[in-house]
């Protein structure tokens, strides 16, 4: 029953696609102030220390091969109610000696122009049209989240069956058999738990519904938000 309730939860989800990226795919977004984003964006490992964070876009090691603009810090910040929701995810997963691995949370509208600008400048424009990469993001809003599994309390990842931004079938969520297969599910599952949802396409992708959503541009550096929000003018 488990099974085939995830099955429906993933099946209902690709008629939705193509709406999705014609909205994410719209250039003009108005973008929130800083002070707001200080506001709103909490570090996730402030809510929960045992969940490990690899920013990938703060680093050489993703799809463009060099960190991307606005990642100064290997720190995933999220909107506070986001954040809360995944630390929840981590105590659901604990009790299986399993643990969560972030890649990335909130994205600089800067960062997201920057895929925008290497899939022009590198001819690979069809992630746009296909849409593995949008020039307007959930991750912009902080509401979404990349991750995968790990073991605890090695850090090991679970085989997901792919790497990280791997842009093809293999990476959607349903292409899996085995024991990946039954991995995906059991992240789809605990993550649908806590009020996240998949996106077909990638299995690491999870979003999750606030209220008043609003895309930040706000660096991500290693000071603390608190602090940068006193000393802003």
């Amino acid at each position: 029953m488990r099974s085939l309730l995830v099955l429906l939860l993933l099946a209902a989800l690709p008629a939705a696609l193509p709406a999705q990226a014609a909205v994410a795919n719209t250039d003009s977004q108005v973008v929130a102030s800083d002070s707001l984003a200080r506001r709103l964006l909490v570090d996730v490992r402030s809510l929960d220390s045992t969940i490990r964070v690899d920013a990938r876009y703060a680093g050489s090691n993703n799809f463009t091969g060099a960190p991307l603009p606005g990642y100064d810090a290997n720190r995933a910040l999220l909107r506070r109610e986001v954040a809360a929701a995944l630390a929840r995810v981590q105590r659901r997963l604990a009790a299986e000696g399993l643990g969560l691995k972030i890649w990335d949370g909130y994205r600089p509208v800067r960062a997201t122009q920057g895929m925008v600008a290497w899939t022009e400048r590198t001819g690979q424009t069809w992630l746009l049209d296909s849409g593995y990469i949008a020039r307007r993001s959930r991750h912009n809003q902080g509401v979404a989240v990349d991750l995968t599994l790990i073991h605890l309390p090695s850090g090991t990842e679970v085989d997901m069956g792919t790497p990280f931004d791997t842009f093809g079938d293999a990476a959607h969520t349903a292409n899996a058999t085995g024991a990946v297969k039954q991995s995906r599910e059991r992240f789809v599952e605990v993550m649908a738990a806590e009020g996240f949802a998949n996106y077909p396409m990638e299995w690491w992708h999870f979003s999750y519904v606030v209220e008043g959503p609003v895309p930040f541009d706000l660096v991500i550096s290693p000071a603390p938000l608190t602090a940068q929000t006193r000393n802003s003018p």
